[in-house]
């Protein structure tokens, strides 16, 4: 059997169809990747949901009650940048317990692929960026709570810096926060990761994946995590509304390989999160979702 992937059909739930956020991505993602025959139905996992108590080890409890009961106040919902819903906040947990499977799985498995997640620019006390609460945040202090987990390795390759997630652990020295991100993107106040790497806006394949390639073993070797969280964003693409570089599909293709074959040549558990993607049209964003799964199936080798 291959890689456990996590899905389900509460990923998706009915915002404005001219919304930029694309939410239909996350079922077609599911779809082409069987259809495709990159997975198997047998692959499939279903997402544990999160409990009150998992979502406080990261974020306010007044926010998160705010926000699940709709009465964040008008500010604090146009920061997040999605309408609100009693189907979004259902979509938002699912997705988030989706993460925590995937860790749990990647630790049994050596790999595993959710097919959402990457919620980075959420903060304790509040949401941006379409992103509500932080789902890496969340599950690696749950796998490190529950005693699975010690030392963890965020590793943020969404072209935007995963600020909130930096905010998060700027004093938890145990989870070693990663961003390589476009420079002159979304958020323009930076927070400090323990290792930001800025990019200049049209970088293209060979410059982005030679920078990447100029780190990250000696990231591995540094860190030595019992868990890995890597967030696939393809907005790195050229083709991006909300990106400012300029990868390709197979550059896109290169970086999972080389991300997915050197945690496992390492030794390292992964658990994939497909990040942000904001394509004009959305099959060609789905086929470069799929990206990171095509990647992870032609690796193999798992236990």
């Amino acid at each position: 059997m291959g890689f456990p992937v996590v899905y389900h059909p509460d990923y998706v739930t009915p915002i404005p169809q001219e919304h930029r956020f694309p939410m239909p991505k996350f079922k077609l993602l599911y779809e082409m990747l069987l259809r495709d025959q990159v997975i198997t139905p047998e692959q499939i996992y279903a997402p544990e949901f999160p409990t009150q108590a998992c979502l406080e080890l990261v974020h306010d409890r007044q926010y998160i009650t705010a926000y699940r009961t709709g009465t964040l106040d008008k500010k604090a919902q146009r920061r997040i940048g999605l309408p609100w819903s009693a189907g979004v906040v259902n979509r938002t947990l699912t997705a988030i317990g989706g993460t925590i499977t995937t860790a749990k799985l990647a630790l049994e498995h050596g790999l595993a692929c959710n097919t959402a997640g990457g919620t980075h620019h959420a903060f304790p006390d509040y949401g941006s960026g379409f992103c509500i609460l932080n789902d890496l945040a969340i599950a690696a202090r749950t796998v490190r709570h529950e005693g699975l987990a010690k030392k963890i390795l965020i590793l943020d390759l969404d072209v935007h810096q995963g600020d909130g997630t930096a905010f998060i652990f700027r004093d938890e020295p145990e989870v070693f926060t990663f961003s390589m991100h476009c420079d002159v993107n979304f958020p323009s106040k930076k927070q400090t990761s323990d290792f930001d790497i800025p990019l200049p806006a049209g970088l293209d394949d060979d410059g982005y994946l030679q920078i990447l390639a100029e780190h990250l073993e000696d990231l591995l070797t540094q860190v030595q995590p019992d868990l890995i969280f890597y967030d696939a964003g393809v907005d790195t693409h050229g083709g991006d509304r909300l990106g400012k570089l300029a990868m390709t599909d197979r550059g896109l293709y290169r970086r999972e390989r080389m991300v997915l074959g050197a945690c496992r040549a390492a030794g390292y558990p992964v658990a994939c999160v497909i990040g942000g993607g904001y394509a004009k049209h959305i099959d060609e964003l789905v086929y470069r979702h799929s990206l990171l799964h095509r990647a992870a199936k032609d690796i193999g080798h798992f236990s």
